[in-house]
């Protein structure tokens, strides 16, 4: 297995050019399972990780993410960036000890959000947010960690849609030190084009949520860097899960199970 360090050496080299797509498992099986398919890195997933424990996404404390982490960082050779959500936190000290904690569990990456979680007041007011992740990048720095930060701007998530105001806060969490830029809820070519050259040439995550018309080509030829899935693979297989359980709740029939992978699943990860 690779060392730490080697995990985030190879995971801060994917980000120096050309475009790679970064699958987010929800538990060990699926993380195994992603190695095996050939994917050069992964990333865990807050609402997948929730939905698997019963909760809704944001519900997981730190002290049970952070262990969550670090069993999917355990279980793969490949680095790991972690969906860290807003730091477990609301002060930029607090911050710096939850990244401090998460980058021990020897994650390559990790990223932190603008979100409070109040519907009243979505995000963190610019500064306080830019603190924010400066307090991030100092607890990494102190570490001598070498893992990346990454800055998300969730503008679009909570109903905010001026891309010059998410534009703005990414170049503003770029100069306070985040590695990578990520704004969840992009979803046009012309969008992902603008921001991709507002903060070049800092590495731009996408998220891909479901069927937008956009092939891994597609975000390649527009300069994206990597590609993420969030929690689609988890809805994938919930939805899955979902219409057999009922199909036998309500039909009493059994049909839709022809569609489950075989029995027996190797230690590699591979079906046999």
């Amino acid at each position: 297995m690779p060392t730490t360090a080697e995990k985030r050496r190879v995971f801060r080299a994917l980000h120096a050019r050309g475009c790679f797509v970064i699958p987010n498992p929800w538990d060990i099986g699926t993380a195994r399972y992603l190695q095996h398919l050939g994917f050069p890195a992964i990333a865990t997933t807050s609402s997948g990780a929730a939905w698997s424990l019963g909760l809704p996404d944001t519900a997981v404390g730190r002290d049970a993410m952070l262990a969550h982490v670090a069993a999917i960082v355990a279980a793969s050779d490949l680095p790991v960036n972690a969906d860290f959500e807003s730091g477990y936190a609301a002060s930029p000290r607090e911050v710096g000890e939850s990244v401090r904690m998460c980058v021990d569990t020897g994650v390559a990456g990790l990223s932190i959000e603008d979100s409070t979680g109040d519907a009243n007041k979505p995000l963190y007011a610019l500064e306080d947010a830019v603190a924010r992740i400066r307090a991030a990048r100092s607890a990494i720095d102190a570490e001598d960690s070498d893992v990346m930060l990454v800055g998300r701007a969730e503008c679009f998530l909570v109903g905010r849609t001026d891309l010059d105001e998410t534009i703005g806060r990414l170049k503003a969490y770029a100069a306070a030190g985040a590695d990578c830029l990520y704004a969840p809820g992009i979803r046009t070519r012309e969008h992902i084009a603008r921001i991709v050259e507002a903060v070049a040439p800092k590495p731009v995550n996408v998220l891909i949520g479901g069927a937008l018309g956009l092939s891994a080509k597609d975000l390649a030829e527009i300069g994206v860097r990597r590609i993420s899935v969030g929690g689609a693979l988890a809805r994938a297989a919930w939805g899955g899960f979902i219409r057999a359980a009922r199909a036998i709740a309500e039909a009493s029939t059994f049909d839709a199970l022809a569609d489950a992978v075989p029995f027996r699943i190797s230690s590699a990860g591979g079906r046999e």
